[in-house]
């Protein structure tokens, strides 16, 4: 990915006229990624009565984890929670260190049967189910006429289908790459694959379970917003590090990781696992 030094992802562009689904949005000043995001992180709070100190804790996590990652973008950065606040709008209630990075990078997946895995050098990480939904009405980042804009039902079908095909539930999981482009969608794709009711994601920040040592670390690399955005890809490649007892910040005994994709569009995951399937 060339989306920092070339030209910069996050940017408006109105080169594409005003042609289609975007006629209805632009006017409004609906242009960016961030922009759009912001209607939904804006009635996540609403209905919850949670505030944007929620979503920086998001933030926190993953700089965190990406300070101790050499390959991060923010290697040696993290933040506080104070730092998150005092940060500049982007679009309220989305402030800048609630938006990913732009990040020129590069990152691959190899994918072979099972039987050709066992015969290569490298320890095999193992597909346990892969997955890909959409949800009701959707767009692409603006389904604003889906009837609630406080979950994701795109992510909310993936997760039925990965948990029958591995045959687990979510308390099974033990690791989880969750697509962080944004700070609030972090929380609601951590409601859509069981992790918490809706609503009460940030309970998970707060009590320290994603963190390296807790019951259910997330972006152990410092995901899109401390690593760096190449579209998800980098989750994967954590997911398999972390598997083979390979990655920066590796955590101890763990047999499996869910990896999830984008939010907000038609969406995929995969679980990873030590075991063959």
């Amino acid at each position: 990915m060339n989306e920092r030094s070339e030209r910069r992802f996050g940017l408006s562009s109105m080169g594409g006229g005003l042609g289609g689904w975007m006629q209805y949005y632009l006017p409004h000043g609906l242009v960016t990624p961030a922009q759009w995001v912001a209607i939904f992180a804006q009635r996540y709070l609403h209905e919850y009565g949670h505030s944007t100190a929620d979503f920086g804790r998001v933030s926190v996590l993953c700089r965190k984890h990406a300070a101790t990652n050499p390959h991060a973008m923010m290697y040696g950065r993290p933040i506080t929670l104070a730092e998150h606040q005092a940060s500049r709008w982007i679009a309220e209630p989305l402030r800048l260190l609630d938006c990913t990075l732009d990040t020129d990078g590069a990152c691959a997946a190899i994918v072979v049967s099972a039987e050709k895995a066992k015969a290569l050098k490298a320890a095999p990480v193992y597909i346990a189910a892969a997955a890909q939904g959409t949800g009701s009405r959707t767009e692409m980042m603006t389904s604003y006429q889906r009837p609630s804009l406080a979950r994701l039902e795109e992510a909310e079908a993936v997760a039925d289908e990965l948990y029958r095909v591995a045959e687990i539930t979510p308390a099974d999981v033990r690791m989880v790459q969750i697509y962080d482009h944004f700070t609030p969608s972090v929380l609601m794709a951590l409601e859509a694959y069981g992790f918490a009711k809706p609503g009460q994601a940030p309970e998970l920040l707060r009590e320290g379970r994603l963190e390296l040592v807790g019951g259910m670390p997330m972006n152990t690399h410092g995901g899109h917003l401390g690593e760096g955005y190449l579209h998800g890809f980098g989750h994967i490649v954590e997911g398999v590090r972390q598997l083979r007892r390979a990655a920066v910040n590796q955590v101890a005994d763990v047999n499996n990781c869910l990896v999830t994709s984008g939010t907000g569009v038609p969406t995929s995951g995969v679980i990873l696992s030590r075991e063959a399937y």
